[in-house]
Parts: C-alpha cells; structure tokens; sequence
C-alpha cells in the first residue's frame, strides 16, 4: 500500500499511538474504520490477520464486498460494542466492535478481530478504557481537517468562479499558500449524485471518503470541494494526465460510492479536457460538467463519461435541457424517419456517414451488396432532397442522428426506442427491379428546388478509384 493512498484526515501520529498501545495491550490486531467503513487505519501484526485484513493493508481500504456486509448489519446504529458475523467468501473473521461516536457524531467503528465472536472480559474492559480517547482525538482530528478542508474547499471553488478576477485571486492564494503547485497540466473531473433522501452531512462524508485517495497519487497533486450532491477534483501533474489513468481512477470511485448507501444514489462522473495549469482549469470545469451530462444520459458509458471522447455530443450537450427536443431534428431527417422504409434507411444512413461516405465499406459493415446500398442511398437522396456528396448535407445529417440517438438514450423520442440501434442484415433492402429502373439507383434523383443531385457515376467513379487504390496496395 503506498504512502499516498493512507493518508486520511485522521491519520495524526496522535491517534496511531492510542491504536498501538491499545493493540500492545491486547495482543491482538486493532482497526480503526471512518465513518464510510471504507478506509482503514491499522495496529501492527499479533499473526491474528485473516484475509479481510490483509486486503486492507495492501489496499489502504477494505473490499467494496466487506463494507456492504458489515454496513448491512447496521453498526452505524448500534448504541454500544457488539460482535459483527464473519464473511466466510471473503475471508472475514468476526470482529468485536466498538461505534465511537463524539457530540452526537458517528465518527468511525473500532475493531477488534475476534475468533468464534468472543473475547476475555480483561480484553473488553481494555478497550471500554482505551475508547473515550481514541473518539476525542478522532473528533479533534476531524475537526481540524474540517477546517484545513473548507479554506481548501473556498479557494478552489473561486478558482472555478466565472469571474476572471476571482480566478486570479484564488490562484495567487492557492499558489502563495503552496496548497497547490504550478503544474503546467491539468484535469478537473465531478462527481454527481442523483437526489437522496439521506442527510448532506452524510453525502458529503461519502464523497469525501471516495475522493481523500487523490489528494496525492503518483502521477498528479490534486484536491477537491465537495458541495450538496456534487464532487469537483482538480488534478494537477508536470506531465499530461493519460486518459485511461484517469478513467481507472473514475471507476474507482464509483466502486467506492457504490459500497456506500449515502451516495449510491445514481453516481456519474464527468472528466474534463486537459487544460494547462491552474488558469486554466475552469475551462476543464466547464468541460467536465458536459461530460456529466453525457454519462447521465448515454447508457453506453455506464455512468463515466470524458470530454475527450464525446465528440459531437461535446457541442449537443452544450443546449439547455428544454432545447434538446424533437424541434432539432432537420426536417429532411424527420422526412426519413416518417417514410415507410425509415428504420432501415436510417440505419444505411448513419453507417455511410460513419464510414465517411466510402461504399465498399458501407456495404460491408451492414453485409449487403453495393447494388442494394446505392439503391438504399437513392432512396435516402429522393425522401430528404438532399445531397450525399455535399458536406453542409452531410453535417445536417450526421448532427440530426446524433441528436436522434441522444433523444432515444432520454427516452423523448416517439419512436420505439428499440428501434433505434438495429442492425442491417444481409439483402434486407431489395434491388429495385421495376422495369427501366437504373439498377445503381440514382440516376432521375428529385432533388429540392435549387439543389443538384449528381448522378450515379458519382459514386461508380469513387468505387473504382477506391478498387484501384486497394488493388495498388
């Protein structure tokens, strides 16, 4: 376990002390948990340590596995010590377990693992005498690291302000301060909770335990503020930050906010661009809050979304919620979609635009002949009246899809919305065999007032030219 995945605001020497005299006296290992279960402050080895323990050694907090079963046994509520049940799969011991609580707050469970879930009465009364201490230390150190937290918390809020001036401020003071470095590099990401009925209080101590592991890695110095429902972790590094480093720490928190049921409530995350250096990193902030939106509203990121991926649904997300209705589809598109064969031109549609017009491609991704794809572009062409071969068209294609896609993923399409990712199979569009008809299709386009349609040599010539190219390579 490395140094900087241990340090936690209740990490004073003060407080390891206590946990090691208790834990001498005893002869037996001790564990002191937060308030979340999740992080853990450990006594020396007495070769009592079973693989629950070990895990949280190596790991600096225990299993999300561990923490559900012991929070499911509601300790958090016990007026007093009793023993918790063991977990057989995950190698868990009983434990003897002591809530410590000061002024009213649950602060954090002391543990004490307990074979056959009993202890001597002398090893009871040892830590009836050790708790009071213990607890008021703990309070002391929470409430200090409350109040390092919260000017933290104000300077990094304003650094994110919108107005220029109070950025300059805060940064001066952050940097003057030396809680922050002048890396040249860096990431803002958020953490989004849906509503919860559970206290703020207890959200925010959720978050804080998933975000405290980040303050500082290996690669990146960072800190954060948490607000009602809502997490923002700046990161701050000399080289820039990998995306998938950043994607693994996302999961990572949200495996911790899952095992918590204050914060389970719908959690997404949301990384921002890479930015440089703290004057920058409300454009990130800004970025980051996009992708939040993304990861809320596209399943297919499973609750973590990244402004370096999104793409066209960077611009898309941009619009206000009462924007993004069915008013932005383009009436060429809708057009489409109103045909009777709009499903499957549809489909063609979105793949010849995904395979940036090129037909062999098209035909191959959705296993149908070319015959049958200019076929199906003809149609496309004759319904929207527009051109494949113009980009201004194609933009207003490709954007109207996107926001198809996106209002399907909302549930505010009128459309089935199983239908909204089917895939062609082979020969499903036929070939037109009326008599007379130009079997490549295009040709006799109507195309709308003012427009040219080309002709179907078009796309012959780019299919050849095409065949030559892969023949030469």
């Amino acid at each position: 376990m490395t140094e900087q995945w241990r340090r936690t605001p209740t990490d004073s020497a003060a407080l390891q002390d206590l946990i090691d005299e208790l834990a001498g006296e005893l002869r037996r290992s001790v564990a002191l948990a937060d308030s979340s279960i999740g992080r853990i402050r450990s006594s020396r080895h007495f070769d009592d340590a079973d693989p629950a323990r070990v895990h949280s050694l190596l790991h600096g907090r225990a299993s999300g596995e561990v923490v559900r079963h012991v929070l499911d046994q509601g300790v958090a509520q016990w007026s007093g010590p009793g023993f918790t049940e063991g977990l057989e799969e995950s190698g868990l011991l009983p434990r003897y377990c002591v809530p410590l609580r000061e002024r009213g707050h649950f602060l954090g469970l002391l543990t004490v693992i307990a074979p056959g879930a009993s202890l001597p009465p002398e090893a009871v009364e040892a830590i009836a005498r050790a708790t009071p201490a213990i607890a008021g230390r703990l309070y002391a150190d929470r409430v200090l690291a409350r109040a390092e937290r919260s000017g933290e918390q104000r300077l990094l809020l304003s650094l994110l302000d919108p107005s220029p001036a109070t950025r300059a401020e805060s940064r001066m003071r952050l940097l003057d301060g030396g809680l922050l470095p002048d890396a040249p590099h860096a990431v803002v990401s958020v953490v989004q909770l849906g509503c919860s009925r559970v206290p703020a209080g207890r959200v925010a101590t959720a978050l804080r335990g998933a975000l405290e592991g980040l303050r500082r890695t290996r690669s990146a110095h960072g800190a954060f503020a948490v607000t009602p429902n809502r997490a923002v972790l700046l990161q701050l590094s000399d080289r820039p930050l990998d995306q998938e480093v950043l994607r693994e720490q996302s999961a990572r928190i949200m495996a911790a906010l899952g095992t918590d049921p204050a914060a389970s409530t719908a959690p997404v995350i949301g990384i921002g661009g890479r930015q440089e250096g703290l004057a920058d990193a409300r454009a990130s902030y800004e970025q980051a809050l996009v992708a939040v939106r993304a990861a809320r509203r596209l399943p297919e990121l499973k609750g973590i979304g990244s402004w370096e991926d999104l793409g066209e649904f960077a611009v898309i997300l941009q619009l206000p919620d009462h924007a993004l209705n069915e008013s932005l589809l383009p009436k060429p598109l809708r057009a489409l979609l109103e045909s009777g064969c709009g499903q499957r031109l549809e489909t063609t549609l979105r793949c010849f635009l995904d395979q940036a017009g090129s037909v062999p491609r098209t035909a191959e991704a959705l296993r149908i002949h070319r015959t049958s794809l200019y076929y199906r572009l003809r149609q496309i062409q004759e319904i929207t009246g527009l051109d494949l071969d113009n980009g201004a068209d194609r933009i207003t294609l490709h954007l109207g899809l996107r926001i198809r896609e996106l209002l399907l993923s909302l549930g505010t399409s009128g459309d089935d919305a199983g239908r909204r990712q089917q895939s062609a199979a082979a020969g499903d569009a036929p070939v037109d065999r009326t008599p007379g008809a130009d079997p490549r299709g295009l040709r006799g386009t109507k195309a709308r007032p003012g427009r040219r349609v080309p002709p179907q040599r078009t796309y012959a010539r780019r299919d050849r030219a095409e065949r030559v190219r892969g023949e030469a390579a």
